[in-house]
């Protein structure tokens, strides 16, 4: 299993701190029986944020042609019509994904094509199962367009236990379905926002897998 760059330097450091808590416990903590208790959480303190930098290799196999795929790992916890005012202008279908911190966070592109737009935006930290947070909260925006004419928002979103998001995309660049857009630092929600003639293919519950879910298809703009 391949580790995230974004976790390699805390893992590292985590792993110093730990030992050094361990080695005077071990020497100078008689009996046996706590030393051994603290050594066990340590591994699974470690074990659970190695866990959380996880990064599998993905590749989407089949037509990706008009297809959107999550972004992320997680649960869809909303499908809803709104406006994005940021990059859309337009009434799109909002589909957010939640991440739990056991799932990977690693984000991907949901669809191939040209980034239009990137801004990351300053603010709080409310749960990201919160409505608000999408508009409230830490988080950055990127604009996509489709070699179909299509334009989709995405919007990495912090949530009460993250406290980075770190995006990837610039624009110009030209993205692809197999490629990562950024990282969550322990955290938390990712919307894509689609043009409302939009065919949705998952339902509210459903669990995702990031950059191979299918979530939607897209028809030609006109």
């Amino acid at each position: 299993m391949k580790i995230h760059r974004e976790g390699t330097n805390i893992l590292i450091l985590l792993f110093i701190v730990l030992l050094a808590v361990n080695i005077p416990v071990w020497l100078f903590l008689p009996p046996w029986i706590l030393p051994a208790i603290c050594s066990g959480i340590s591994m699974l303190v470690y074990s659970f944020v190695f866990n959380f930098f996880r990064c599998p290799k993905r590749k989407f196999h089949g037509d990706s042609h008009d297809l959107v795929v999550s972004s992320v790992d997680g649960k869809v916890v909303a499908i809803e019509k709104v406006f994005e005012g940021e990059y859309l202008h337009s009434e799109a279908i909002m589909l957010s994904v939640f991440m739990s911190p056991l799932n990977v966070h690693a984000n991907w592109f949901p669809t191939s094509g040209v980034v239009k737009y990137v801004r990351h935006h300053k603010g709080r930290f409310l749960s990201a199962y919160l409505p608000k947070s999408s508009t409230e909260n830490e988080r950055s925006t990127i604009g996509l367009e489709t070699p179909s004419g299509n334009r989709l928002t995405i919007r990495q979103i912090a949530g009460a236990m993250a406290r980075r998001i770190v995006t990837y995309a610039y624009v110009g660049q030209e993205a692809l379905i197999d490629e990562h857009l950024g990282f969550i630092k322990f955290g938390s929600r990712v919307d894509i926002y689609l043009p409302v003639d939009v065919d949705i293919l998952v339902n509210l519950g459903d669990i995702t897998r990031g950059g191979l879910t299918p979530v939607a298809r897209l028809h030609r703009a006109e």
